[in-house]
């Protein structure tokens, strides 16, 4: 069984962890259902191309990202959004240095195992 997150979380006393070239992550808040996470992005690294059981949403909270989901793509700036139905194909390019908001239900356990 997976421990819910604590009720008040301050992002500079969540670790960043190294995800991909120029790409780090927090796992913000999470219980078994929901999970939130915070994604930094370098000017032209990746979220590479992967699939998931799980559904997500992600709010662009800085920066510009070139989206794939199932082959097509689409430039989102800040304020936007995507979803990503499960098992759907997807992947971000960053265009200009910035920050997704990822939403995930169920939580992503693959996420917290090294915590």
């Amino acid at each position: 069984m997976l421990v819910e997150s604590q009720k008040f979380i301050e992002l500079d006393s969540i670790e960043k962890e190294p995800v991909a070239p120029g790409v780090t992550r927090q796992v913000m808040g999470h219980n078994e259902q929901i999970m939130a996470v915070r994604v930094t992005f370098e000017k032209g690294s990746e979220g590479y191309v992967h699939s998931h059981f799980h559904s997500q949403i992600s709010y662009i909270e800085s920066g510009k990202f070139e989206v794939m989901i199932d082959g097509e793509k689409q430039t989102l700036k800040a304020g936007d959004c995507f979803y990503v139905a499960p098992n759907a194909e997807h992947g971000a390019v960053c265009l200009e240095p910035g920050v997704l908001i990822d939403i995930f239900s169920p939580v992503r356990a693959d996420f917290l195992a090294g915590q």
